[in-house]
């Protein structure tokens, strides 16, 4: 790392001049090759998924996805039905449109409501809309504009049941003017605070692109790029903060610029380089969970980090050759206090508060965990559903038209699929089917059987009483799996499967509950192993793991207690829904490395002061008292960067963007703050107890300190001066 850095400051017009080169050719090829947004959100070998897959061979025009047109006015009028068989002539006359159901058919007579004042036409496409949209990137938008949901029209209001978010001003762009904000405090120049936004906006760019490139070969959903921005937004301005500071402190000391770049790139910057080693880890574990469509998410991401590793460890000493000692220029009044006063400081004298009553400390500080955790006793899992929508988008009218005209539903069927190919009475047994699953608690309404022309296979609606994310409807489709279905089938020799909307999202929740532990396990154990390594303690590795744990659970219970229908998910604007199973998932991947981020930073400062006092509550006092404000500066950027996601017109985005938030605001002053100090004070010399055994045979990888780098720097020098007097 140290030769790294002389380089880069040595050769910094060439190492600027090669990122703005790279910079220019990603972005071109992501010109040419824009991104290819697609998920598969089947879960492999689940019931919904063989009858997802039974309806593409048996039914193909039924293969792909589809949207309601949904009417409401006077529908049996002959001017208003005039009016809607127009729509739906133009709608059948869209490109990709295989069929539309028409409500006035006898077929349809169920889409028109009782008081008939609400009908609905089921619009059919031969591509499920991710594939559609990779296709004809504007099929959707094209789709609407000629629908024109919304328009006035005489005596009908026509609305579609598919959702397209307004663009607003980007996330991106509201993180990095409070991430500016942050850093102008913490260190009072706008020149200093400048240099943290621009190696972002460099890594931003950059990865961002190469994550759309590799969504080419990478199924890759659409808010997979979100996520990505999230977690390199944050990372990238944090790693920039953590050098600079450093950079700064060593300029303060004395040093000359070349050698306060080497010594920040040699101390800070290597933990950079191997607290991003652990970002990367923990993303990379969402491979383990089997599922196709975070193969893309985890790619994004890990691109997001490694391209703002890249430009933390390269570009940014690069940038800071050319500023040198002019850090500090352009200052701002009242900001930029000093970091570090030694026993003076705020955070030392803290940090001997909780030394002096560890138990207490640490005793207080669970029980607030404990607390914040509790919701998560509550936590459902599920596909939120249209309801959810902002109430100006047409999908919202046309659910609330729905669950008027019909019941909430509608808007969510399932759907029977029955193979019948060694049914020894088709017709008997899908009358049976039909009037079983009628009577069955739960079951609103069940549409008259659909044949395919082969006749082996018959599709059955069954429209459920609730919402399709109530926890009723979740139930409601056991019930039929476990009873309802088997009783009605018996030895007839055909095979009902229990498909749609809801089902998916039971499957897939089942799914990654059962694969969760796997995930969790590997991540920890690795994340264990590497501290271990470094820190040459595995107590400290263990305490890092179980902290953080605590971190992502404590998320987890704010998160939950928000999307319950609480007062506090109304002042956030976030309704009450399940969250999708995926998203405590993604969370921990997330939040896994980026708590682990803070741990590599403070606690290579506190075995820095260990090794060279060998007092361990110093040690602890000093770290803390040298990393906190830093570490704080940092946890305020990322409250900030990931908060503004909650404001995200997406549900889960909005989930996801909340728990990141509470997770980092819980590590950076219940952990940081307290139980990290009292756990340590606790165990004492303990900390650094190394099993002779397990030292032999792991490998010796340090994060040395401020004097190795200095021995390596001077080394260095000396070697310069010889060859000049030898020259």
């Amino acid at each position: 790392m140290v030769q790294l850095a002389d380089f880069c400051y040595r050769r910094r017009r060439y190492v600027l001049l090669a990122w703005v080169l790279v910079f220019v050719a990603v972005m071109g090829v992501g010109s040419s090759l824009p991104a290819k947004h697609r998920a598969n959100y089947q879960t492999p070998g689940a019931e919904s998924t063989k009858a997802y897959q039974l309806l593409g061979q048996r039914f193909p025009a039924r293969q792909g996805d589809s949207v309601k047109l949904v009417f409401a006015g006077d529908v049996t009028s002959p001017s208003v039905r005039q009016q809607v068989e127009a729509v739906m002539a133009t709608a059948a006359s869209r490109p990709h449109v295989t069929g539309v159901g028409s409500p006035y058919t006898p077929d349809g007579a169920t889409q028109v409501s009782a008081d008939k004042k609400v009908a609905y036409a089921e619009v059919y496409f031969d591509q499920p809309f991710d594939k559609l949209a990779n296709t004809d990137a504007h099929f959707q938008k094209n789709f609407l504009d000629a629908i024109a949901p919304g328009t006035q029209r005489p005596g009908l209001d026509v609305e579609v049941t598919t959702f397209v978010a307004e663009q607003t001003l980007g996330s991106e762009a509201i993180g990095l003017v409070f991430a500016a904000f942050v850093l102008l405090l913490a260190f009072g120049s706008a020149l200093a605070m400048g240099l943290p936004i621009l190696t972002a906006l460099f890594g931003l760019g950059i990865g961002a692109t190469l994550g759309g490139i590799a969504s080419q070969v990478l199924e890759t959903p659409e808010w997979a790029a979100t996520v990505a921005t999230m977690i390199g937004l944050g990372v990238g301005i944090d790693y920039a903060l953590f050098i600079i500071t450093r950079y700064r402190q060593s300029l303060n000391n004395g040093l000359s610029p070349r050698q306060a770049n080497i010594t920040a790139m040699g101390t800070a910057g290597r933990a950079v380089l191997f607290a991003g080693g652990t970002v990367v880890i923990s993303l990379l574990g969402m491979l383990t969970m089997g599922l196709s469509y975070l193969h893309g998410v985890a790619g994004s991401a890990v691109l997001a980090v490694l391209t703002m590793l890249a430009a933390s460890i390269t570009l940014l000493p690069a940038i800071l050759g050319f500023v040198g000692t002019n850090i500090d220029k352009l200052r701002v009044p009242f900001t930029g206090r000093a970091s570090h006063q030694g026993t003076q400081a705020f955070w030392y004298r803290w940090s001997r508060v909780v030394q002096r009553q560890p138990w207490i400390a640490f005793i207080g500080g669970a029980v607030v965990l404990l607390i914040i955790t509790l919701p998560v006793l509550n936590l459902r899992f599920g596909f939120p559903d249209e309801g959810n929508n902002p109430k100006e988008q047409t999908s919202r009218h046309a659910y609330d038209l729905l669950t008027g005209g019909f019941g909430a539903g509608f808007n969510g069927p399932l759907l029977l699929v029955a193979d019948l190919r060694s049914a020894q009475d088709p017709a008997g047994t899908l009358a049976t089917l039909s009037r079983t699953v009628a009577g069955t608690e739960g079951v609103a309404f069940v549409a008259p059987a659909s044949q395919n022309p082969a006749r082996d296979t018959a599709i059955v609606s069954v429209f459920p009483t609730g919402k399709p994310q109530d926890d009723a409807t979740s139930q409601l489709v056991h019930r039929l799996r476990d009873k309802a279905i088997p009783t009605a089938v018996g030895s007839s020799g055909a095979k009902v499967l229990v498909g749609g909307f809801t089902a998916i999202s039971i499957d897939q929740s089942d799914y990654i509950t059962k694969r969760l532990p796997i995930f969790i396990g590997s991540v920890v154990l690795l994340s264990f192993i590497l501290l271990t390594t470094v820190f040459r303690s595995p107590l400290v590795a263990l305490k890092a793991g179980v902290m953080n744990l605590l971190s992502i659970a404590a998320a987890y219970g704010v998160m939950s207690y928000a999307v319950q229908g609480s007062w506090f998910g109304d002042l956030l604007n976030i309704p009450e829904t399940p969250i999708p199973a995926f998203v405590p998932m993604i969370m921990f991947a997330i939040l896994f490395g980026l708590s682990m981020d803070y741990e590599v930073f403070l606690l290579s400062r506190i075995r820095e002061e260990y090794l060279r006092t060998g007092d361990n509550g110093a040690a602890v006092a000093d770290g803390l008292a040298a990393t906190a404000r830093v570490i704080t500066a940092a946890a305020a950027i990322m409250i900030f960067v990931f908060g503004v996601f909650i404001f995200d017109p997406n549900v889960f985005v909005k989930q996801i963007g909340l728990g990141l938030t509470a997770a980092v605001l819980v590590d950076a002053t219940i952990v940081r703050m307290v139980l990290v100090p009292a756990t340590m004070e606790l165990l004492g010399d303990a900390n650094w107890w190394m099993p002779a055994w397990l030292g032999r045979l792991l490998p010796e990888i340090h994060i040395e300190g401020e004097e190795s780098v200095q021995a390596e720097l001077a080394l260095i020098l000396a070697e310069e001066k010889g060859q000049k007097v030898g020259a």
